[in-house]
């Protein structure tokens, strides 16, 4: 009985593995999964991508032994789609780092206005409340000043230097007038006199020269900083516009698409795979690898210039302070100013 049972169940079984196996390889020969990868990846018309595989198809990057599901449309196609995918993926990771750079720029522009506008608000306040005969007449020497200071951290072409040295120089008249010699009147030439002897007399002392080489220090290391994130947005701008070459073409083409000719639509390259064709394809812009390094470097070390201890902060909430003890300066010694400016009027 057993012996009569057996040779039917064998029977059946070999069918069921046979039925399995003609399934499979209907499967295999199929094109249908790559018809849907090309059309889902908008590749190109489903029109090109043949029914079942084709075993003699000239084709230019996809070769390889065996039927394929490719033809020389479908493999232009996939250049043309490889080369936007690409690009599209380096300018977003372009935008990425360009809005992250444009993004530090700003807030350090936005940072740098309050305090420079809260700087200027704390100098005027101080000849209002405290220099008031000469307040109305210096207020516009101290708007110009700060001016030059914004334009200066901006990278204009000025020195930060004589914009302070002339700063002094109209505030000196207003002094000697108005504080030192009240009621003497600023007839004449005498402003002009004044404001031309100014550094020979040296009414203001050595405060001057301490607030010029303060500002120099940190507003020096903020326009460099300033400047710097600028000339990275820039080069992040020329990155986006990365050509890619026919090797390049080809060598994306594939190890991104040449799989599916073969049917094998889900298998993604491997890492070290992938790295071989990038530094292919960006050859070009490899060199960039240590200045941009470099540059990377820099904008720490000025970062840490401008914020450590507060020093751009505190250079321009300095600013008050020094035009105060400048003044002062020129208060108490009054009597050796008046004599050595009547001396070198003669």
């Amino acid at each position: 009985m057993s012996r009569g049972i057996c040779p039917r169940v064998h029977f059946w079984w070999m069918f069921s593995v046979l039925f399995l196996v003609k399934v499979v390889d209907v499967g295999a020969y199929s094109c249908h999964e790559v018809k849907t990868a090309f059309q889902v990846r908008q590749i190109g018309p489903l029109k090109w991508v043949p029914e079942t595989p084709g075993t003699d198809v000239e084709l230019l990057v996809c070769k390889h032994q065996g039927p394929s599901c490719c033809t020389r449309k479908m493999e232009e196609s996939y250049q043309v789609a490889v080369r936007r995918e690409t690009l599209q993926n380096v300018r977003s990771y372009s935008f990425e780092l360009k809005y992250l750079i444009s993004g530090h720029a700003t807030a350090f522009q936005d940072t740098f206005q309050y305090l420079l506008s809260f700087s200027q608000g704390h100098l005027s306040s101080l000849l209002e409340d405290t220099y008031r005969p000469l307040s109305r007449e210096a207020l516009p020497h101290v708007n110009a000043l700060f001016s030059s200071l914004s334009l200066y951290i901006r990278g204009h072409n000025l020195s930060l230097e004589a914009a302070i040295t002339r700063f002094y120089d109209n505030l000196f008249p207003l002094v000697y007038v108005r504080l030192v010699n009240p009621g003497m009147g600023m007839a004449g030439k005498r402003g002009e006199c004044l404001r031309a002897t100014r550094q020979d007399v040296n009414p203001f002392g050595p405060h001057p020269d301490t607030l010029a080489q303060e500002l120099r220090r940190a507003l020096g290391a903020g326009q460099a900083l300033s400047l710097a994130l600028a000339e990275g947005t820039k080069v992040m701008n020329a990155t986006e516009h990365v050509s890619l070459t026919k090797e390049c073409l080809r060598g994306l083409t594939k190890m991104q698409y040449c799989s599916h000719c073969r049917g094998l639509t889900l298998i993604k390259p491997c890492m070290g795979y992938c790295l071989n064709v990038m530094r292919g394809c960006l050859a070009s812009v490899a060199e960039l690898d240590g200045p941009w390094r470099r540059y990377v470097a820099a904008l720490e070390e000025l970062t840490h210039a401008v914020a450590g201890q507060h020093s751009l902060e505190l250079a321009l909430l300095g600013v008050r302070g020094h035009v105060n003890e400048a003044i002062l300066h020129a208060q108490r010694h009054g009597p050796t100013l008046t004599a050595t400016v009547r001396r070198k009027s003669r």
